[in-house]
């Protein structure tokens, strides 16, 4: 399961080898210093924006990939079967995207842990 990893001055969103392929992308990492806003959203639906776009979409059970929005977009690695809660990075323009959207398996020490590196 895809897990938010801080690394230094980077937010690493950290894919196993299947969720690399099924996003599409072999690494997403964005500069601490972009970060607005880090929280929990319970319901999954809530936190993906946009629309499918570069990655692997199966309706009902998961996002993996682009979800391009207005001018923006986003990075998704959700699990919607996993019924878990989804951790938003909502991130300023340094940044190639605008929000950050996770299933992480633990949500609550993920954002504690990024909170304590940003100061946000």
């Amino acid at each position: 399961m895809a897990r938010l990893v801080v690394e230094g001055d980077d937010l690493i969103v950290d894919l196993s080898w299947w969720e690399k392929a099924a996003a599409r992308r072999r690494e997403v990492r964005v500069p601490v210093s972009a970060i607005h806003q880090v929280s929990v959203e319970p319901d999954w639906w809530r936190a993906l924006r946009g629309v499918r776009g570069r990655g692997t979409w199966i309706p009902g059970v998961l996002s993996y990939g682009i979800r391009p929005h207005a001018r923006e977009k986003d990075f998704a690695a959700v699990r919607v079967r996993a019924r878990q809660p989804v951790v938003c990075v909502d991130l300023w323009g340094a940044s190639p995207y605008a929000r950050l959207a996770v299933t992480d398996p633990d949500p609550d020490d993920t954002v504690r842990a990024i909170r304590t590196a940003t100061g946000v």
